[in-house]
């Protein structure tokens, strides 16, 4: 099982907005692997959705207890929620539905992380750690992989997207919060970036990039950008891919979420 993973912070530092976290989660996470772990629905949601939710057979809940080699978590960004149920909201996220809660990147006008091409995807390096947390503390440590972290670029200048610094700023963040996530004990047993080429999106379709390899999307011609030399040398235990570009590697990845190089 592969799941859309969000960290989600409260809007505000204040009972009814941290309850409300806890039911967005509920509804993006647990919704889905509860049952395939615990055989039942998650009681966050059986609170609020009662008997619109099914209910499962004795025979089915045991067929779906611990049913799950691991679980899969694409982590890329993440946001605030504001509690709609008790305080008033001028809308209600859609995708989170019955949690009644306002999502939004932005307190007070200011962003929640560093902003990119994309108007809701924020770099939050520190969300990969809690998120892996928020696992293993629910489904008691099953063995995770990180199925797909990735930054977007848009269609610009080849030059300046070749170039891409601000992809290896988010990768070397993200990673950095993994490895913090690793030494408290998280079973997570791999990684994957996305992606390894420019590609056809789900979303946005040709508009947004994703990839360590640009694609001409005429020829079809493949260019590595600076994230793919950088993640080769990376994964090859880390040496200056040019100078002032200071790397990490496998070994020696430090147990914080601060940037590890300075352009």
């Amino acid at each position: 099982m592969v799941m859309q993973s969000s960290w989600i912070e409260p809007l505000r530092d204040i009972p009814v907005d941290r309850w409300a976290v806890q039911r967005a989660q509920a509804f993006q996470i647990a919704w889905f692997v509860d049952p395939v772990v615990y055989g039942d629905y998650p009681p966050e949601i059986r609170q609020l959705v009662g008997s619109r939710l099914p209910t499962f057979t004795t025979e089915q809940r045991e067929k779906l207890r611990s049913s799950l080699d691991f679980i899969g978590i694409n982590q890329y960004t993440s946001f605030y929620v504001k509690d709609c149920m008790f305080t008033p909201c001028n809308s209600i996220d859609s995708f989170l539905g019955d949690a009644l809660v306002y999502r939004t990147g932005e307190r007070d006008g200011i962003p929640i992380g560093e902003p990119t091409v994309e108007s809701t995807f924020y770099d939050v390096p520190s969300g990969m750690e809690k998120m892996v947390m928020y696992y293993k503390k629910r489904y008691n440590n099953t063995p995770m992989f990180i199925t797909e972290n990735g930054y977007p670029q848009g269609n610009g200048v080849v030059a300046d997207v070749l170039n891409d610094t601000s992809r290896i700023n988010y990768l070397q963040g993200y990673l950095a919060s993994l490895a913090v996530a690793l030494r408290k004990g998280a079973d997570v047993r791999g990684y994957f970036i996305w992606s390894l080429v420019d590609n056809f999106e789900m979303l946005y379709g040709y508009t947004i990039r994703f990839g360590l390899h640009y694609v001409d999307y005429t020829t079809l011609e493949r260019t590595p950008k600076l994230s793919a030399k950088w993640y080769k040398q990376f994964l090859a235990e880390g040496k200056e891919s040019k100078p002032g570009i200071k790397l990490l590697n496998r070994t020696s990845i430090m147990p914080t979420a601060e940037r590890m190089y300075d352009v």
